[in-house]
């Protein structure tokens, strides 16, 4: 995939890693941190190579929630 490409991919899922991670928030914040963080982590695997700047924020997401994880 072209640079230029792979760049505006990228930034058209922005607006819905906002919501996911948003959902997340509320999911954990219900009680379910630790579903959170499986759901986060497989966004994490998914992410890494394709999106870096999306997997850095689902991976900022798991550090500040691990402390929540029973």
């Amino acid at each position: 995939m072209a640079a230029p490409e792979h760049a505006a991919k990228a930034a058209a899922a922005t607006p819905l890693v906002g919501v996911l991670l948003a959902s997340l928030e509320a999911l954990a914040a219900s009680g379910e941190a630790d579903a959170a963080c499986r759901l986060a982590g497989q966004a994490c695997a998914e992410l890494r190579h394709s999106d870096p700047a999306a997997w850095r924020r689902f991976n900022v997401f798991l550090h500040r929630m691990i402390k929540h994880v029973s």
